[in-house]
């Protein structure tokens, strides 16, 4: 992975994660942002990841 599509999927992540956040457990972005970027790199859609992403915060919760 290069610069570019490191700062594209942390981009993304953001937005994504905005709109999770309000909403959330209390966690930490990093670990939403890892578990959304590695789907992604997975080849799994925005909404995939998105809910990767959230499985993982809250899969490890509880």
């Amino acid at each position: 992975m290069d610069v570019e599509n490191l700062t594209a999927l942390l981009r993304e992540a953001e937005d994504h994660h905005g709109e999770y956040e309000p909403t959330s457990p209390p966690h930490h972005w990093s670990g939403w942002y890892a578990a959304y970027i590695m789907a992604r790199q997975e080849g799994r859609t925005e909404d995939q990841a998105v809910a990767d992403a959230t499985l993982h915060v809250e899969g490890a919760r509880q």
